[in-house]
């Protein structure tokens, strides 16, 4: 329920604010400046009634190619410029101290940046450090060896055979339990081993290269490195016809299985859970949440039916698959060449430097935000948008109130949901705890695997305790958003906020209110009302609090979004898939909305001033563009497409623009406008 992209582009920023409660003549200049920064993107030979997307950021997207280091680049990527330099100069000063004191985090950025940026070392190293694992793997004679390894595998941060998450029970929030969800693939969907679209077809025929080449830079030769590869792809399209679509997995109910271990290990009769999880480092566990079972019965077919020797072959690859990035040059390069050039079309590697800061911020995210909070966030900032919170939530409960179509009994409870909100703004009050995370300067390698030790070890210790509610799951570095339904809560990281280069001060409320309550708090809020939101109650417990009448109401006008976005073609002959997307563009559609009524409320928009040329209205609109603009290679977006529940950037504007009345007034939209939709077709939810 993330505000933007899809997981593999998580970007993180903070950006320094200087605030002066005094006006000078130099401040007046910047501010002048700063309020025409917005025609610097702006393409005025594109009507803004035929493509406003293209016209609000069309001179930034024709100025600004896709670097080859990269498969996209827009706001995101700016932002993670800034990012990258500044923890440069933090790893750089914490490694040159020769004598840290152990266990500090000084010591483990250090450390961690040293062997990530030690190439020598890394390539005398080659696969050595990974020997023992190897070894272990190579050592299995049996189907309970083979489920002993996997365990172990899961405990160092290897996906293999299947996923395992650990959250809030859906219906019961005040309880942390184990999630066990389909998986066990290479590729980034199901649909990949199985459309016949010429595009995904040579997908898979490289993949199989991919995987192939792999064996061989492990030393094997290439007939045996052949047939690994022909045995890899045949086990996972055998757990990928057993896994659903994406679109399947948005139903909370149907993916909610909750079963005690006995009926666990009767879907499962190869596999003790128990004891499994045991050897995951989480004992003593009664009961377990599956997905979707009929995944896990096809998983038990191939641990009984599957020989031991395919079950070394499967686990090599998991193994070096999951750590290629951090292995010598040769297998860095292949595992980039399938999962960067040839799925994605990324041209060229980032330099060493950025990859081992991502792997970094990955490895001990909080240690950095903490350093980032006390540098580049004002306390000015934070109550800035403290206070835009508020009046987004407040405009959200006037919105409720004067729905048409919802009984008054459901709206009350609506707004009892939205009152009892938790906003999470900035940065965490209390910091994770890094004590247990071990560093050394000895394998690059095998401080990743360190980390992923920590993780599991600091995820399982969840399920023991009670839920802490005001933990955060997203570093305050991170540009991104997200709504938590099991704590009904928006959690608004202080990066989320970022204008690249625009200090914050200069950033007038019209344009805030669109770039941070539209796009953002607005957005967020709306995945608690989306079609899996809205079906979690104020105490964020799965149950149903709509009348009847009111629910199907709602359904059938979330199925008046998903038809317009399944009717929008992007690539080739690609269409967007409604379904999987509607949380998404129900999300945009109220962000919108809502980020708009409270923008309203504004001293700013009541004087009607215009701003480099624009009404405040027209400047609301282009803030929320300005929260989306970028591009993606014809690659990235048909991977987009087929596995992210987002709709590409300019649809995140286009799609809900159009089904907004004050659109249209602002930007003197006319039926003979490319974007007109009638009245009676506009989509309205919230």
């Amino acid at each position: 329920m993330y505000k933007r992209l899809f997981f593999l582009f998580i970007s993180f920023v903070i950006i320094a604010s200087c605030k002066n409660s005094s006006t000078t003549s130099e401040d007046k200049d910047e501010a002048d400046k700063y309020a025409y920064f917005l025609n610097d993107y702006i393409d005025t030979t594109v009507n803004p009634g035929d493509d406003f997307f293209k016209y609000a950021m069309g001179t930034w997207l024709k100025n600004n190619p896709v670097p080859a280091s990269e498969n996209s680049w827009g706001i995101w990527s700016l932002v993670l410029e800034e990012t990258r330099n500044r923890v440069k100069l933090i790893s750089e000063e914490a490694a040159s101290n020769k004598n840290p004191k152990k266990g500090s985090n000084e010591q483990k950025i250090g450390d961690f940046w040293h062997t990530g940026m030690d190439s020598v070392t890394i390539e005398a190293q080659g696969i050595k450090p990974l020997e023992p694992e190897f070894e272990k793997i190579h050592a299995m004679q049996t189907t309970e060896d083979v489920i002993n390894e996997i365990a172990y595998l899961q405990s160092i941060g290897v996906p293999a055979l299947y996923t395992n998450y650990i959250f809030q029970d859906e219906k019961n929030s005040n309880k942390f339990m184990i999630h066990l969800y389909q998986g066990g693939i290479g590729l980034p969907e199901r649909d990949y081993y199985f459309a016949t679209d010429e595009r995904t077809k040579n997908i898979r025929t490289e993949y199989v290269k991919h995987i192939a080449k792999m064996f061989q830079l492990m030393g094997l030769d290439e007939a045996a490195s052949k047939k690994n590869a022909e045995t890899i792809m045949r086990m996972e399209t055998d757990l990928a016809k057993a896994s659903r679509k994406i679109e399947d997995l948005r139903d909370p109910y149907t993916n909610y299985n909750k079963m005690d271990i006995a009926a666990a290990n009767n879907l499962t009769p190869a596999l003790n859970w128990a004891d499994h999880f045991t050897k995951t480092g989480a004992p003593n566990i009664d009961s377990v949440i599956i997905g979707q079972p009929e995944f896990f019965t096809q998983m038990n077919k191939s641990l009984k039916n599957e020989s031991i020797d395919n079950w070394k072959v499967y686990l090599h690859w998991n193994l070096i698959n999951a750590y290629a990035g951090y292995l010598n040059n040769e297998i860095d390069r292949e595992n980039f060449n399938f999962y960067g050039t040839i799925l994605y079309g990324t041209k060229e590697q980032r330099p060493r430097w950025k990859r081992v800061l991502d792997a970094e911020e990955n490895a001990m995210g909080f240690i950095l935000g903490e350093l980032y909070v006390q540098k580049y966030y004002s306390p000015e900032e934070k109550a800035r948008y403290i206070k835009i919170v508020d009046n987004t939530i407040e405009a959200y409960k006037e919105r409720i109130t004067a729905l048409d179509w919802m009984s008054d009994s459901t709206k009350q409870k609506a707004i009892a949901k939205l009152n009892t909100v938790m906003k999470k703004v900035g940065y965490p009050d209390t910091w994770q705890d890094y004590s247990t995370l071990e560093v050394e300067r000895d394998s690059y390698v095998l401080n990743g695997i360190r980390a992923a030790k920590y993780y599991n070890a600091y995820q399982i210790a969840h399920l023991y305790k009670p839920v802490d509610r005001t933990e955060w799951g997203m570093t305050p570095q991170t540009w991104n958003a997200y709504y938590n339904p099991g704590n009904n809560e928006i959690v608004l990281p202080a990066a989320a906020f970022v204008v690249p280069g625009v200090p914050d001060k200069y950033v007038d409320d019209a344009i805030a209110y669109g770039y941070a309550a539209g796009s953002t708090i607005g957005h967020e809020l709306t995945h608690g009302f989306d079609d899996q939101g809205s079906q979690f109650d104020a105490q964020g417990n799965l149950v149903n609090w709509w009348t009847t009448d009111d629910r199907n109401k709602f359904l059938d006008r979330t199925k008046m979004i998903v038809q317009q976005f399944d009717a929008y073609m992007v690539l080739d002959s690609m269409h967007i898939n409604g379904d999987a997307t509607q949380g998404e563009n129900i999300a945009d559609l109220g962000g919108m909305l809502v980020g708009l009524e409270a923008f309203k409320k504004t001293e700013a928009y009541k004087s009607g001033k215009m701003i480099g040329g624009f009404t405040p209205t027209q400047r609301y609109f282009l803030g929320f563009a300005l929260s989306w603009y970028g591009k993606y290679r014809d690659e990235a977006l048909a991977v987009r497409i087929k596995s992210d529940v987002h709709s590409p950037n300019f649809l995140r504007v286009n799609g809900p623009a159009v089904n907004i009345d004050d659109f249209y007034s602002a930007f003197n939209i006319k039926p003979t406008d490319k974007m007109y939709v009638p009245d009676s077709l506009r989509v309205r939810i919230w």
